[in-house]
């Protein structure tokens, strides 16, 4: 999953990144608000943890200039201001959920984590498909009781897949999903792809040809 964290506090914004890099998520950051806006407006993420208190321009000025521009992601607004006023005015901005400062990263990750499930049309941090069971919260796969051992870019492609498997994503957005500006060829998720269909089996993840990959819903 691919996410802008948008923190001006460099001590912040480093152990939010860490934590969410370390939850398996895509992390860039930016520092400011007109940066944001751009990145955010020009760019596609799963999720956005934006700051209200920003230089160059206000979290929430940015938020709805994102949501007039008919940008839907989900949003986490942090935020030291702790009125239930602002809380509201977050909200109808266009806020998804609201986490006041100071918080514990394993509040902002659970947040998280919900966030991009609901956003997926996923209710549980546990999906079973068949033999299958996928915990989102914990990074975990089981295939009939035995756990599935995942490398980091495997699991992303998984929980990419899974999350987005009302569609079929195109090796190019798969590919910036699992690599971002670290250019990587199409055989390098050919092979990330075929790794997980030999520890999952067949029927987990589909190919339509020309078009891309999906997540089998019927798997198992």
């Amino acid at each position: 999953m691919r996410v802008l964290a948008v923190e001006d506090d460099d001590r912040i914004a480093r152990d939010v990144v860490a934590a969410l890099e370390g939850a398996g998520f895509r992390v860039e950051r930016v520092a400011d608000g007109e940066t944001a806006w751009f990145t955010g407006d020009t760019e596609d993420f799963d999720l956005v943890v934006l700051d209200l208190g920003l230089p160059r321009m206000d979290g929430l000025s940015v938020l709805k200039r994102w949501r007039a521009s008919g940008r839907n992601m989900p949003v986490l607004v942090l935020t030291a201001r702790g009125s239930w006023q602002e809380r509201v005015e977050g909200i109808e901005a266009g806020a998804d959920d609201y986490l006041p400062k100071p918080f514990r990263m394993e509040e902002l990750l659970a947040r998280a984590r919900a966030l991009v499930r609901r956003a997926g049309g996923l209710g549980a941090a546990v999906q079973e498909f068949g033999e299958l069971v996928v915990n989102l919260n914990r990074m975990s796969v089981t295939r009939s009781g035995a756990p599935v051992n995942l490398t980091a870019l495997e699991w992303r492609a998984l929980a990419y897949l899974l999350v987005n498997r009302a569609r079929v994503v195109s090796p190019s957005e798969l590919l910036d999903h699992l690599y971002g500006d670290d250019a990587r060829e199409a055989n390098a998720l050919e092979a990330v792809i075929a790794r997980l269909r030999r520890k999952l089996g067949n029927g987990v993840v589909g190919t339509r040809r020309g078009f891309g990959y999906f997540f089998e819903e019927t798997s198992g």
